[in-house]
C-alpha cells in the first residue's frame, strides 16, 4: 500500500467511524462508543486534512481544464490561481508526509514502553533506570502523562526490567523509534578505579490498541496469582495481588504486580497483553514489507544496537542515521527532542522518497 493509499484508508475509516458512532446499538454501548470516539479522534487530524488535499486536486483539475480554454481572460486566470494552488497543494502534502511517519499507528495517543536491562549487570539495571528518568522528564517536558505498569528492581535502585504506559498528542510518533540496543560507556558507581565500562538496556515501544481491535477471550490466555515481590525477593505482599497472563497462541508473557490491588494488576496486566499482541502482528507484517522498505529506522528490528550513549565524552551517538550529539548531560536531563527531531527528519526523506519513486 503506497502512502495515498494508506491516507484514503484512514479517511475511509474515520468516515465509517462517523457512521458507527450514529448507530443506535453503538451508542447504547458505552465501552464501543468510548474506544470509537478515541479513534475517531486519532484519525482527525490526518483524515480532514487529506480530506482538503483531495479538494484541492479536484480543484487544480478544474482549472487545469479552464488553463486550456480558448478564452484568453479565463487561461490567464486559471494559470496565476493554478500555480497558488499547486504551491498550497504541495505544503499540504508534506504536512501529511510528516502526519503518516509511523504509518498506521502514527497517530496514536498512547503506547507501552518496556526497558530492560542487558548485559552488564548492576550497571546494567542502573542505565535501565537512567534510561527510564530520560523518559519520564521528555514525558514531562511534553505534557504527556506517564504511568508504571510493572517494575522490577534491583537492590541497587535500578531496575531489571520497568514497563510504562505513556498518553499524549504525538507520543507514539515521537518515541517509535527507540526500540532497539541502547549501549553505554561510563564509569559505574560500582567501580573504584575509575575505569570505562560498557553495558547495555533495551528498549520496546508498543503502540497501545484500543480494545476493539485486539479482541482477547478468557480462554486464550491463563491467569496465574502470586505474591508480590521486592529488591532481592524482599516479600512486600502477603495477599496474591500480582498477575501473571501466558498467551497460549504466541507464547507471550505478562506480569504485573505494582498495584496492591489484584483486580488494578490484571486490568494492568491486560493492556500490556494486548500491546503486545498487537506489537507481534504489527512485527510479522513489518517482516513481510521489509524487502520493499528503504527505511532503516523502521524496521522494526529490536535486535538492532541504535544508540550509544558515551558519558566521559558527554556524546550520544544513533548509530541508524550517523547522529552524533554532544549534549548527553541534556538529553539524560529529558531533551529528547534533537536525538527523535534527527529521527523524524530522516523517516520524513525516505517517505520523500517512496513517493518520487513510486
Amino acid at each position: 500500500m503506497n502512502i495515498r493509499e494508506d491516507l484514503q484508508s484512514k479517511l475511509d475509516r474515520f468516515e465509517e467511524l462517523e457512521g458507527l458512532m450514529s448507530d443506535p446499538d453503538v451508542m447504547s454501548d458505552s465501552g464501543k462508543m468510548a474506544a470509537f470516539a478515541r479513534e475517531h479522534g486519532s484519525l482527525a487530524k490526518v483524515a480532514n486534512k487529506f480530506r482538503t488535499y483531495n479538494k484541492m486536486s479536484e480543484d487544480i483539475d478544474g482549472l487545469v481544464e479552464m488553463a486550456a480554454s480558448d478564452d484568453p481572460e479565463e487561461k490567464q486566470m486559471a494559470e496565476e490561481e493554478l500555480e497558488s494552488l499547486r504551491g498550497d497543494r504541495e505544503k499540504l502534502w508534506d504536512e501529511l508526509l510528516e502526519m503518516t511517519i509511523g504509518g498506521e499507528d502514527a497517530n496514536r495517543t498512547r503506547c507501552v514502553m518496556e526497558i530492560r536491562a542487558g548485559t552488564g549487570g548492576d550497571e546494567a539495571a542502573l542505565f535501565a533506570r537512567d534510561l527510564y528518568e530520560m523518559y519520564k522528564r521528555n514525558a514531562e517536558a511534553k505534557g504527556w502523562k506517564t504511568e508504571i505498569m510493572d517494575m522490577s528492581a534491583t537492590e541497587r535502585g535500578g531496575f531489571k526490567e520497568i514497563v510504562v504506559g505513556l498518553e499524549g498528542e504525538g507520543v507514539f510518533r515521537e518515541l517509535q523509534f527507540e526500540s532497539g540496543g541502547h549501549r553505554v560507556q561510563r564509569v559505574p558507581e560500582t567501580e573504584t578505579q575509575g575505569r570505562v565500562h560498557t553495558s547495555a538496556a533495551t528498549v520496546a515501544v508498543m503502540a497501545e490498541p484500543e480494545d476493539v481491535e485486539i479482541e482477547l477471550a478468557k480462554d486464550e490466555y491463563r491467569v496465574d496469582k502470586f505474591g508480590a515481590s521486592g529488591p532481592g525477593g524482599q516479600h512486600v505482599n502477603k495477599t496474591e495481588s500480582a498477575i501473571r497472563l501466558t498467551h497460549f497462541e504466541t507464547g507471550i508473557v505478562v506480569q504485573c504486580q505494582d498495584e496492591k490491588s489484584q483486580i488494578k494488576n490484571l486490568a494492568k496486566a491486560l493492556r500490556v497483553l494486548k500491546s503486545r499482541l498487537y506489537d507481534h502482528r504489527q512485527q510479522l507484517e513489518a517482516q513481510k514489507r521489509a524487502d520493499a522498505r528503504k527505511s532503516l529506522i523502521g524496521s522494526g528490528d529490536r535486535s538492532q544496537r541504535i544508540r550509544t550513549y558515551n558519558f566521559p565524552q558527554n556524546r550520544i551517538t544513533d548509530h541508524r542515521i550517523n547522529f552524533t550529539l554532544y549534549k548527553l548531560d541534556h538529553v539524560m536531563a529529558g531533551d529528547l527532542s534533537p536525538v527523535t527531531d534527527a529521527l523524524l527528519e530522516y523517516e520524513r526523506d525516505q517517505l520523500r522518497g517512496d513517493t518520487e519513486s513510486s
